[in-house]
This record gives structure tokens, sequence and C-alpha cells, in this order.
């Protein structure tokens, strides 16, 4: 499979919380934590759990920095 995606951050799911119809998802990713909200659907597909590793795949017009 190829992406055109570039930013990809690598780290393990620590919490899951599901929801009707999206599910949140916490990452650790080094230091820091990221958080993405799914689809429930897509959350059972991919079979999801806490201590799964996962890539996070970040697609935007816009990124800001902060100094």
């Amino acid at each position: 499979m190829k992406i055109s995606g570039r930013n990809k951050l690598a780290g393990e799911i620590i919490d899951i919380k599901q929801g009707d119809i999206v599910v949140q998802v916490t990452m650790k990713v080094g230091e820091h934590k990221l958080v993405s909200v799914i689809t429930r659907e897509s959350c059972d597909e991919m079979k999801l759990k806490v201590g799964d590793k996962v890539t996070a795949l970040i697609k935007a017009t816009e990124v800001m920095l902060i100094k």
C-alpha cells in the first residue's frame, strides 16, 4: 500500500473510549499523547485494543508551530 501522507507518528494505544458512533483513541508517541476520533465501525474492523502498536497518519493543510 502506498500513501501520499508524510506525517507519520508511531506509538502505542493507551486508552480507548467507545461511544455509540465514534471512538476516542489515545496513543502515546514518545513522551507525548495523541488523541484521534474515529468511527466505531473503523475501530471494530481494525480490532483496536489498548497496547496495540499503531501509526497515526496526519494529513492537514495547516500545521501550526509554537516556539
